[in-house]
């Protein structure tokens, strides 16, 4: 029975060691709580790191680890203290967290670092086909492993992958910063499903996948090569029923069951019983904006003195990343906010900030939930911020306000919350006011609405939803007429080759037999092609045609000493094996001085783009304009000229990052036409990657091998991924004698 893999840096799991004693205790917070009651109820193993370097472990306690979490489902990958510097310490917290929370002045770009965050990434890859089976779907999460589906794909070609991210993915003015963009969107793209808690998030990451790795992507698919990988937000939620029942069960119990924390609250309610308690908690991280909420409150004060006495923050922040020298400044900048804060208002029996810095017991943070009026939530920038999901759920009666910032994922779909902008401390201080004075009816009814929605989108269906996208990816992945050119389907065609009396090979250039460059000039063919295509024009009775858009000058130069056909600009021009170029149609030019103006407008507009001007046509190519421009730009370009050139014999030809303006009926299918009429040949060939390929295809014989390169719409009959398959292809027809 098919399994599901859930993969993330750390198991679900606190494994500490004290006296040679092995103590395992479940994880709170962040995902190992989400993903809880999703790994427990369901077919699932989970790998992850212990959390206890390999140095840290005594020999006679390894096995028992192993054992241990074992029970749990769950599985440990180990790592040396230096492997968990460069990839944890180093890359994940000093490289990857900062850029993608857009604090790009806390970079640091450490190559070391790099290097082992592959290695480890390698690592928990390898952990994942260690206990892979043939049917088991396989969930990576977060940040810390973005490399790991690709490698894991590499290894398992037809694996169900899917990714999720549960931090912010920044812009792509921000993303385009990291030296190593390539290898992490491809290391990402190895998933056949990515998933983001926003579709902000997803934008962004669609984005520079254009931008940066140039791959066509429509609405929220990327296509590669040989499938369609599916992008989407999901917005992560909570164990609903945990807090709410345990916040149930909190008010049913009596004074002298009553935590240490919450007889302390409850003096304070007694002794102040029209006060209010605003709530704040985080990690300590930059990213939360605590030190701007500090501020923030200290203006309130200062803006609304009658409140002084009346109104008290109860902060918690958690130890977090403590050897980061950007954390140790930050303790330090909170410490020296909430001294001068308390010692500024302070009176005989108040203090406005009750600061808290230490990790707390789930029973003490349903005190906090259950006993503060108000929760003031303000990241500078966060994924999602489960924290005001929870402050919800545990409002048992209804009563209590959120103010969440804009910046949180979870603003998104917590509308009711009053929404305010982490920076703007006039906003903020208003919304403490606001929240202050809001009648109970008006906080029943926004929570109701919130707890709803929280209810019904939980974690497990948060879970189960992506599953079940993840499911439809393979499901849906796009069902062309083309078949992929497998092992044995390419045994059958060597073999018609080999047994052909008469051979004809139909070659495109750009795209097929090398890849696209950004400018077309830089495209030379190299060495090994051109040995490779020189030994299979020699075989006995094979004619090889390239056949291609360039113009004759390049391709004559390039191709000069080669026994191969040319056809260039898409059949105008024709130069036989051994002769000279001659005009294969009957074409003009005395239009270009009327076009090229119009399209020198647009290379003028549209930075990144050119003209090629041709024999007999005019080409505007926008490869290395952005890309969502440069579709803006052709589209209108497309327009403008099919207006302009309507009644004189011309049409436009969509390319690859490509417009060409030519003599209507001039195409490759045409021009393969005439070559087979002079012949008859028993074995036809053609391959080709874009839609001036598309003439070629519907016109040769329905016994001719067709060939798209890519997995596009195509009329032809088989397809390859890449340029490499093609040559690959092409060798194996070399070896044939």
């Amino acid at each position: 029975m098919s399994k599901t893999i859930i993969l993330s840096n750390r198991l679900p799991l606190q494994i500490n060691i004290t006296k040679e004693k092995l103590q395992v205790t479940p994880s709170v917070g962040g995902l190992a709580t989400g993903l809880k009651s999703f790994h427990r109820e369901g077919d699932s193993i989970w790998i992850g790191w212990s959390g206890l370097t390999e140095e840290e472990i005594p020999v006679n306690l390894k096995a028992e680890i192993k054992v241990r979490a074992r029970e749990d489902a769950c599985i440990t990958v180990s790592f040396t203290a230096e492997e968990m510097d460069g990839f944890y310490y180093g890359f994940s917290n000093r490289s990857i967290w900062p850029l993608f929370h857009y604090f790009t002045e806390y970079t640091e770009w450490e190559s070391w670092q790099w290097e082992m965050y592959k290695k480890v990434n390698q690592k928990y890859a390898d952990s994942v086909i260690e206990h892979y089976e043939e049917g088991d779907k396989i969930w990576v999460h977060d940040y810390q492993l973005l490399l790991v589906p690709n490698m894991i794909r590499e290894q398992r070609p037809n694996a169900t992958i899917g990714f999720f991210n549960h931090i912010p993915f920044p812009s792509y003015e921000v993303f385009r910063t990291m030296p190593w963009r390539e290898e992490i969107l491809n290391g990402m793209l190895g998933a056949d499903l990515i998933g983001f808690h926003t579709y902000d998030y997803e934008r962004h990451f669609l984005s520079s996948v254009r931008r940066i790795l140039r791959r066509p992507v429509e609405f929220n698919e990327v296509t590669l090569a040989n499938r369609v990988v599916k992008v989407d937000s999901f917005p992560m939620g909570i164990d609903y029923e945990k807090f709410e029942q345990t916040a149930l069960k909190h008010h049913e119990i009596s004074e002298d069951q009553e935590t240490e924390l919450q007889q302390r609250l409850n003096f304070h309610r007694k002794k102040s019983p029209d006060s209010q308690l605003i709530l704040s908690i985080d990690r300590l991280d930059y990213t939360k904006g605590i030190a701007n909420r500090i501020r923030a409150f200290e203006y309130f004060l200062e803006k609304y003195p009658e409140y002084i006495g009346k109104v008290r923050l109860v902060m918690l922040a958690v130890p977090s990343r403590s050897d980061v020298p950007q954390y140790q400044l930050l303790k330090k900048e909170i410490d020296e906010l909430v001294g001068r804060i308390n010692g500024k208002f302070a009176t005989v029996s108040w203090i406005p900030i009750w600061y808290f810095f230490r990790s707390m017991p789930f029973e003490n943070l349903i005190d906090l939930y259950t006993s503060c009026n108000i929760a003031l939530l303000t990241p500078i920038r966060d994924g999602m911020n489960l924290v005001a999901k929870e402050y919800i759920a545990t409002r048992t009666n209804q009563t209590g306000v959120l103010i969440l910032s804009e910046m949180a994922g979870a603003s998104h779909e917590m509308n009711e919350a009053l929404i305010i902008n982490p920076n703007n401390f006039e906003q903020i201080a208003d919304a403490i006011l606001q929240a202050i004075k809001m009648p109970k009816e008006e906080q029943i009814r926004r929570n109701t609405l919130l707890q709803k929605r929280l209810k019904r989108y939980n974690v497990v269906r948060w879970a189960t939803d992506f599953m079940k996208a993840l499911d439809k990816t393979k499901e849906n992945q796009p069902s062309f007429k083309a078949i992929h050119i497998s092992q044995e389907i390419q045994e059958k065609i060597l073999t018609s080759f080999k047994n052909a009396k008469n051979r004809i090979l139909f070659l495109d250039y750009d795209g097929t037999l090398v890849g696209f460059e950004d400018k077309p000039n830089l495209a030379k063919p190299d060495e090994q092609l051109l040995d490779l295509i020189k030994k299979v024009s020699k075989i006995k009775n094979t004619k090889v045609v390239l056949i291609s858009g360039r113009d004759k000058e390049t391709l004559g130069t390039w191709w000069k000493a080669l026994p191969v056909e040319l056809i260039a600009e898409h059949g105008v021009w024709v130069r036989k094996t051994g002769k000279e170029w001659q005009l294969n149609e009957k074409v003009h030019n005395n239009w270009m001085k009327n076009v090229r103006p119009v399209v020198e407008t647009f290379c003028d507009r549209t930075p990144g783009t050119f003209l090629e001007e041709k024999n007999y046509s005019l080409a505007w190519h926008y490869r290395k304009a952005d890309p969502e421009l440069g579709e803006i730009r052709a589209n209108e370009l497309s327009n403008v000229l099919k207006e302009l050139i309507s009644n004189h014999g011309l049409s436009v030809l969509e390319g690859n990052k490509v417009l060409e303006i030519k003599s209507s009926g001039v195409n490759k299918g045409k021009a393969a036409g005439k070559v087979l009429l002079k012949k008859d040949y028993d074995f036809i060939f053609a391959i080709g990657d874009d839609w001036t390929d598309e003439f070629l295809f519907q016109e040769l014989p329905e016994n001719a091998i067709t060939v798209k390169v890519g997995v596009k719409k195509t009329a032809a009959s088989y397809y390859v991924e890449d340029t490499n398959k093609v040559r690959d292809l092409l060798l194996q027809f070399s070896r044939v004698h």
